[in-house]
């Protein structure tokens, strides 16, 4: 049940910001057409989960979405106030008569003039791009890609957070193709795991990028990839750090200079392919730490209109505004980042480490690039929390929200923003996930922020908290489902045409419901707690435990940098396991051992106090940031991880893979 702490109010919006909200403006539209409250986010919900059809129409026809066809949402007569019948997340009904443009959508809207892009490096540099010559780029590149790209086919991109990133998936995109990516930080053989199965045409790749410093040339990487993906025709290289390329070194088909394409295309504007509402635009892959990662495909039309719900209503961007989410282009932020440029607003880009020089040079960029929304994770807050404390340099002028996703925000870290930050401020914890390349719940300018509370789920998303019958609860915990079907739920796995991988992926639990993997709790309110991942919920004795609820505690001590905390059977029952990375020589002993073990029983229960905890050099986290509880679990029973790629820190892992082995784990002080 949530404690008075957790419903604890920590911002509300004044009337002016509601006033001035895009969520504000639509929900008065609506309730006059519709004929419920003006004021009352729980009324313009509720009606657009009760009828969906209705409500992903009016957005469609609210904003100026460029499209043909018929705004009808599915097939089929339904009276004008009354429900449809509900459509199967098996299929893909939506907008069967609507045609569209992604890339022409993202592009129409913005000034000439106006920022598009701003690239920001760790070295300090800065490049800005305006829409006009971002239009021009992209006709360019897609002049090039021509010959070789037409509706379906793929473009892959081995890029750092770069406006050539961006480029590349707009001109694909307006060709009717396919974009799928991968960050610099992933080795060769997890490109390849990933790109393999979705016969790639064209590779744009970067020649080399740089972190922390220190320059990583990726040209023998780029070489094994092409080598072992034989639908690759043609290479086109990136040399954002100018160091120099070499166009036809050995092992590589064709290759061209994206510069030099910029350079000798003349166009200035681009064309563009209208496709079904229905067709593929996205290729996006789950962490792949247990085998091949899938190969989850998104919507043209379902990843456009859920984007500019999210970003539009419930985040407010507007043409005025500049976003920036800390992210690479193998997390799904990456690309629901790069939606905001359908509202016409300034995209802000950050690559490298943002420690490099300091935590404060990256903290000041919020103020120097007038950043209103700024998105990150907790793993960041909490590294700005013991690096700089409560004394953060920067006035904040600007900024109105910090978005944080990738792991339950705790309920400290919600108050330590409002401390260290600003007291004027949304802060939006959202989730959702690479399946629906979107949130659940998430941020709404309407309603006050609760201390470790996400504010309410999103417009037309039929969420629940299942209990292990299958019966929605509410204040007790659950599995968190969506009784019906939303706009950006995949089309499907690649090469899976019965459906039988994504339909054991997602409806096995609860059948015609989609089950997402997260243990929540809803409030009376709206507001949902989220526990952590339901696949690595504790059960000791019959009790289920949300790892969020450890993490609380441990992140409390000034001792520890870092925690994971897993189940592995014993018997009949689970054994909880507690891992704590010390801060940097920090000693270890039974009187910290037992010091944690005394704050979880104090401020849980008993049953939440791990049997062991002992310390560890390192966690293990995925690319995009996310702590890979499972995988540690696995270790532990000593399963092998088929995809170590997956793995942000993988020489991490060997610990763990030796302590399965030995009896050092529970002989451990």
């Amino acid at each position: 049940m949530p404690t008075p702490m957790d419903r604890h109010i920590l911002w509300t919006p004044s009337p002016q910001r509601i006033r001035k909200s895009q969520m504000s403006l639509f929900q008065k539209k609506m309730a006059h057409k519709w004929g419920f409250g003006e004021t009352n986010y729980s009324d313009l919900y509720r009606w657009s989960v009760d009828f969906p059809e209705v409500f992903w129409e009016e957005l469609l026809d609210f904003y100026p979405v460029l499209y043909s066809g018929e705004n009808r949402a599915l097939e089929g007569k339904r009276e004008k106030k009354g429900k449809g019948g509900k459509p199967s997340f098996l299929s893909y009904p939506w907008f069967p008569k609507v045609r569209l443009n992604f890339a022409q959508n993202l592009l129409i809207h913005g000034r000439n003039d106006a920022v598009a892009i701003t690239c920001l490096h760790e070295s300090g540099t800065t490049e800005r791009t305006t829409y006009r010559e971002l239009r021009t780029q992209v006709a360019r590149l897609q002049s090039h890609l021509a010959p070789l790209i037409g509706k379906g086919d793929v473009v892959a991109s081995y890029m750092p957070n770069r406006v050539e990133t961006v480029t590349t998936m707009l001109a694909a995109s307006a060709l009717g193709g396919v974009f799928t990516s991968t960050s610099c930080d992933f080795g060769a053989r997890g490109v390849i795991d990933r790109f393999e199965q979705v016969r790639p045409k064209v590779l744009v790749a970067a020649k080399a990028y740089t972190y922390r410093g220190k320059l990583f040339d990726l040209s023998e990487k780029i070489s094994q990839i092409v080598s072992q993906i034989p639908s690759i025709q043609e290479v086109i290289l990136v040399d954002f750090l100018d160091i120099g390329l070499d166009l036809h070194p050995e092992g590589l088909p064709s290759s061209t200079s994206f510069a030099h394409i910029m350079e000798k295309r003349k166009e200035e504007t681009p064309f563009f392919v209208e496709m079904d509402f229905s067709s593929p635009l996205y290729i996006m892959y789950s962490s792949g730490t247990t085998g091949s990662p899938k190969c989850i495909v998104h919507s043209v039309g379902g990843t456009l209109l859920q984007h500019v719900k999210e970003l539009g209503l419930h985040t407010d961007v507007t043409h005025e505004k500049g976003i920036m989410y800390f992210t690479t282009c193998g997390w799904m932020m990456w690309n629901w980042l790069v939606s905001s440029l359908f509202f016409g607003a300034r995209v802000v880009l950050y690559e490298g480490h943002p420690a490099t020089p300091t935590l404060m040079d990256f903290l000041e960029l919020i103020d120097r690039e007038k950043i209103h929304i700024f998105g990150t994770s907790p793993k960041f807050l909490k590294a700005i929390e013991n690096d700089l404390g409560d004394n953060l340099g920067p006035s904040f002028d600007s900024l109105e929200t910090i978005l944080s996703t990738g792991a339950p925000l705790l309920r400290e870290q919600f108050e330590y923003v409002y401390r260290a930050f600003k007291s004027d401020l949304l802060l939006g914890s959202i989730c959702g996930g690479t399946d629906i390349i979107s949130c659940f719940m998430l941020a709404n300018p309407l309603l006050p922020v609760r201390s470790g509370q996400i504010q309410a789920p999103g417009l037309g998303m039929d969420i629940a908290a299942f209990d292990e019958e299958g019966r929605p609860v509410v204040g007790k915990r659950g599995e968190l489902v969506c009784q019906t079907p939303f706009v950006s739920q995949p089309i499907g796995f690649l090469d899976d045409p019965q459906k039988s991988k994504f339909s054991k992926a997602y409806f096995e639990s609860f059948p015609g419901v989609w089950h997402h993997g997260d243990f929540i709790t809803l409030t009376e309110d709206l507001g949902v707690i989220v526990h952590g991942r339901s696949d690595t919920t504790l059960n000791p004795g019959g009790v289920r435990i949300g790892t969020a609820e450890i993490y609380r505690q441990t992140e409390s001590l000034s001792y520890i940098e870092d925690s994971v905390c897993v189940g592995r059977p014993k018997g009949d029952d689970v054994q909880v396991v507690l891992f704590v990375q010390l801060k940097e020589g920090e000693p270890w002993d039974a009187t910290r051992k037992k010091e944690i073990a005394d704050l979880i029983r104090k401020n849980t229960s008993p049953r939440h106090v791990p049997e062991i905890i002992r310390p560890v050099c390192a966690i293990p986290y995925t690319h995009s940031g996310k702590k890979m509880e499972k995988a540690v679990a696995q270790l532990l029973c000593g399963e092998k991880l088929a995809n170590r790629q997956a793995v942000s820190n993988p020489s991490c892992l060997e610990e763990y893979a030796a302590l399965a082995k030995t009896r050092s784990l529970e002989n451990s002080t």
